[in-house]
């Protein structure tokens, strides 16, 4: 037994046929092995060097200095609420480099990672640039931004939870608004808090 066709209402134009699907304007994230591994590997070992750098400023393991010593040092570079700048910093540092070893919220991630280097870059500024000059130089400061920069770009990969989000399709645009904040927080950390 068939059921009469039911009357397809789309408005004011009615009809008995579902509307034709529109062309997706949508970019199909591409699989490209060695550029996928190659962010993968990218976003864990920056990530993780973030994570345990986070893990030595908030908690003082692996021979970290904890949130004490650490808002002690950004006293001393001339910072205020160094408490609460600490922990931030600390606990910062260890969920954004977790986003971004997961591939999860990737230029948020990358954006906020690179507020820190900023900032960093910014202070150190005028002082040895090699790490064989000095163990607190610019070398890694600059390195790890190159990183975060590239992965704020690039995206995080199709081997990463970000895959098929809007931003691993079009990352130029979230990649632009991301670094506006991240400059906009580097910007506020210098000015308002030093």
């Amino acid at each position: 037994m068939t059921e009469p066709t039911q009357q397809f209402d789309i408005g004011r134009l009615g009809g008995t046929q579902p509307p034709a699907a529109p062309d997706s304007d949508r970019r199909p994230v591409a699989w490209n092995s060695g550029a996928d591994l190659g962010m993968l590997l990218l976003r864990l070992g920056i990530g993780g060097l973030f994570v345990a750098h986070g893990v030595q400023k908030a908690f003082g393991l692996w021979g970290g200095l904890g949130l004490g010593e650490t808002a002690r040092i950004l006293e001393g570079q001339g910072f205020s609420a160094t408490s609460i700048l600490a922990g931030v910093l600390g606990f910062g540092e260890l969920i954004l480099g977790g986003l971004l070893v997961l591939g999860l919220f990737t230029p948020l991630a990358a954006a906020g990672l690179l507020a820190v280097k900023a900032v960093a870059i910014t202070v150190k500024w005028g002082g040895p640039f090699f790490a064989a000059a000095a163990p607190n130089a610019l070398e890694l400061d600059v390195a790890l931004a190159a990183g975060l920069a590239a992965l704020l770009f690039t995206g995080a990969g199709r081997i990463a939870l970000d895959a098929g989000r809007t931003w691993q399709r079009r990352p130029l645009p979230w990649a632009t608004l991301f670094l506006v904040l991240g400059a906009a927080v580097a910007v506020l950390v210098l000015f308002v808090l030093r």
